[in-house]
């Protein structure tokens, strides 16, 4: 894996290709259609049984995108947990866990160690308090998670759209601003898949973005900021609020994010009234190396980033940590449901993670 500035510089530039349909687009047409082949051969042969799809003894809920990049995925996950928790589900969540230092399956806990697990899944540990499990291979995280955990009733994989060895009750696909960019596949574009012409069945769109950014038909969420918590305090449990992010107005602040996307962060740091330097890193950032000059006045940082910073270090200066919020519309829910098996008609399953006979 390359290091992280040039995966970083690397991101960038494609970000300026797949933009639009200009010349070096153009030239990597040829080997998108490769791509596509390669694509459309695993598709078939999971479809008719040469590659097997592997059904957990629960629903499976998989959050996944097309577009490379940051769409939203992690705090779609988070809203669809909770979701289900309000309307008697007891969920649990897969995900393979980028920038792992190994492939296997894992449990994650609160405190795990974030080189062991990734950054997103101990995010989704600590947010949500359900069971999380990582693994490259996410059909052997649902069996380990349904064996550790018999009361889970429904499983969500955060990403996995294209994983096709899981077997998936519903997938809710997420968009945001860029919708389906420049609608050609990698590397002439940013898309993994082709881009569905029509809804599909067992398929939701959710949009992380303020309107629908292509033309399936789907819901909108609202992002919000829900407050800021020191970072010691964060780590001990405390819940971020809005009156300590109103106390950072007027003071000199530096936003740190090492998001795909980090300019959303921003914003609505800048929407809250402060005046901030950016420092947009890296997506999945380590932070080995505290990146702010020992002479930053206040730093706010996302909960993705915090899971990579102990407090204990000598940080040089005051860290904040930012809560992003993500809710969709109310009648997602009512969708999202109604394509699940109701919990009266599902089989019980043993502590091994198999169906009861």
């Amino acid at each position: 894996m390359p290091p992280a500035d040039l995966r970083s510089r690397l991101g960038a530039r494609f970000e300026r290709i797949w933009a639009g349909r200009g010349a070096a687009s153009t030239a990597l047409l040829p080997v998108s259609w490769i791509f596509a082949a390669l694509i459309a051969t695993r598709h078939w042969l999971h479809r008719h049984g040469w590659l097997a799809t592997h059904d957990l003894p629960v629903p499976v809920v998989v959050v996944g995108n097309l577009v490379v990049g940051g769409a939203g995925k992690t705090p779609a996950t988070i809203a669809i947990v909770e979701l289900l928790r309000r309307h008697g589900r007891t969920p649990g969540i897969v995900s393979r866990g980028y920038g792992r230092s190994d492939d296997a399956v894992r449990e994650v806990g609160p405190t795990s160690d974030v080189r062991t697990v990734g950054d997103e899944p101990l995010l989704l540990a600590r947010r949500t308090g359900v069971p999380v499990f990582v693994g490259r291979d996410r059909v052997a995280a649902g069996h380990a998670l349904l064996q550790a955990h018999p009361s889970v009733d429904i499983v969500v994989s955060d990403d996995g759209l294209q994983h096709l060895g899981l077997g998936r009750d519903l997938e809710v696909l997420v968009f945001d601003e860029r919708g389906i960019g420049n609608t050609r596949l990698l590397p002439a574009g940013a898309l993994r898949e082709p881009a569905p012409l029509a809804a599909k069945p067992g398929r939701l769109v959710l949009y992380n973005a303020a309107t629908a950014t292509t033309s399936l038909p789907g819901f909108v969420g609202e992002r919000s900021l829900a407050g800021v918590v020191a970072l010691d305090a964060w780590w001990q449990g405390a819940a971020p609020t809005l009156a300590a992010l109103e106390a950072l107005r007027g003071k000199r602040v530096v936003a740190a994010a090492g998001l795909a996307r980090p300019g959303r962060f921003f914003a609505m740091l800048r929407e809250h009234g402060l005046d901030i330097t950016e420092l947009a890193l890296p997506d999945h950032h380590d932070f080995r190396t505290l990146p702010w000059p020992i002479t930053a006045g206040e730093v706010v940082v996302t909960e993705k980033d915090a899971v990579k910073i102990d407090p204990a270090r000598r940080l040089g200066t005051r860290v904040w940590v930012a809560a992003l919020d993500f809710r969709p519309e109310l009648a997602f829910d009512a969708a999202l449901l109604a394509l699940l098996p109701h919990p009266d008609s599902l089989p019980t399953h043993e502590p091994n993670g198999n169906p009861t006979p």
